[in-house]
């Protein structure tokens, strides 16, 4: 949930982000009410799974935004 909150922090501000998370609680713990099963958390390797895509995405924004700018992106490594 942090990273989501995050996430959501980034884009509309922390009021917003607030209200999002608690949203997103409320429906998980709606789920788990409902249909009797545990809450499975991501597991380490899901996590890194999950932070990659967001940074391809995140990469991919940035060379679609840098295109409509007429900007050509050069990568560095790390």
């Amino acid at each position: 949930m942090g990273t989501f909150y995050r996430r959501m922090r980034a884009r509309r501000g922390p009021a917003s982000a607030i209200v999002a998370t608690a949203h997103t609680i409320a429906r998980m713990v709606y789920h788990m009410r409902k249909y009797p099963t545990p809450f499975r958390d991501l597991s380490p390797e899901e996590s890194e799974e999950y932070t990659q895509r967001t940074r391809a995405r995140a990469i991919a924004a940035m060379r679609k935004k840098a295109a409509r700018f007429g900007v050509t992106l050069v990568e560095s490594p790390a």
